[in-house]
């Protein structure tokens, strides 16, 4: 049987080279400017990085370094307002690692917000593509940009999924949680982190009684593995199998910072902005131009104005009492 899991050798590589990292070099790194290994990497092409997102996340790091809040040698950012869905089954890349010491740079896909739809009330629901609608409140399931840092990892049991023939594989998820900052410091009210975009659907009870998570009756969860890399996310972070194997032992027991644009003031400067007739480029707010012309303008929701609402809407919409889970048809 096979475990699926985040590897070790990972974890403990790059617990090496945090430690390699001397003081020295993160004061040197502390009093640079953006070098130019880096500075080749900004643009708003395609695997490339916005300059304000960089800035951003570059300050957030060095500032966390300096107070000693933070050891990793790499830093994160995201760019929300990047396309998530290029079509024809690629994806966009608008997730950031950036590990100055080692001149690494790379760019890899992440889901965004999906948002909600209170059908009758109020919609905030996120297209697969690109992001109108973002903000911090609860149960929203959408994106709050902003200053985090990463914190601890936990890794759950989430059930069987068949690999062949009578053939299964434990589906173990790792988490990382984050603490965000500001308009994100409820961050972990909320439940935001970092996992893997993998989900188990179409969920059963297969006897099992030799496995550790079996329950008192010799019955475990079984389900499809679902990869849904192209879609959206509850308001994590979310990544590609293959990426967030190398990503989430990064963050394991080695707390770093990641910067997610837009913010709430480029929501509104942006906004502003298209209600003038203007077009944010050159000097102006920064939106990721395919995106913006799909979206019209992008929206910010606060908590005080979005929660009430969902609480209302909760309130009178009662979820149905859970089904009991079925026994699988398959042995």
């Amino acid at each position: 049987m096979r475990v699926r899991s985040v590897p070790l050798i990972l974890s403990l590589f790059v617990a090496v080279i945090a430690l390699t990292v001397s003081a020295r070099s993160f004061a040197a790194l502390q009093g640079s400017d953006v070098p130019a290994w880096l500075k080749a990497h900004v643009g708003d092409g395609e695997g490339q990085i916005a300059q304000v997102v960089l800035e951003r996340a570059r300050a957030l790091y060095l500032k966390k370094i300096g107070e000693g809040a933070v050891k990793n040698p790499c830093y994160f950012a995201m760019d929300a307002t990047r396309p998530g869905d290029l079509g024809n089954g690629v994806l966009g890349r608008r997730y950031y690692v950036i590990c100055e010491a080692s001149r690494s740079f790379r760019a890899v896909s992440a889901g965004h917000g999906g948002g909600r739809n209170l059908k009758g009330v109020v919609d905030f629901a996120n297209g697969r593509r690109c992001a109108k609608n973002f903000g911090n409140a609860m149960d929203s399931e959408l994106t709050a940009g902003g200053a985090y840092v990463t914190g601890e990892t936990k890794t759950s049991f989430k059930g069987y999924y068949r690999t062949g023939a009578k053939q299964d594989a434990v589906f173990l998820r790792a988490f990382v949680q984050f603490d965000g900052e500001g308009e994100a410091a409820n961050a972990r009210q909320r439940a935001i982190g970092g996992h893997v975009a993998e989900v188990l659907r179409g969920m059963c009870l297969r006897k099992n009684p030799n496995s550790p998570y079996a329950n008192h009756d010799g019955f475990v969860p079984a389900g499809r593995l679902v990869n849904y890399a192209a879609g959206r996310s509850n308001g994590c972070t979310s990544w590609s199998p293959a990426d967030a194997e190398q990503i989430i032992p990064m963050m394991k027991d080695s707390p770093t910072t990641l910067y997610i644009y837009p913010e709430s003031r480029d929501i509104a400067a942006v906004a502003k902005t298209v209600a003038s007739g203007g077009s944010p480029s050159g000097t102006g707010p920064y939106w990721n131009a395919s995106c913006l012309k799909e979206i019209g303008a992008p929206k910010f929701w606060p908590g005080k104005t979005l929660e009430p609402i969902i609480a209302r809407y909760k309130k009178d919409h009662p979820a149905a009492p859970p089904r009991p889970v079925p026994i699988c048809t398959e042995p």
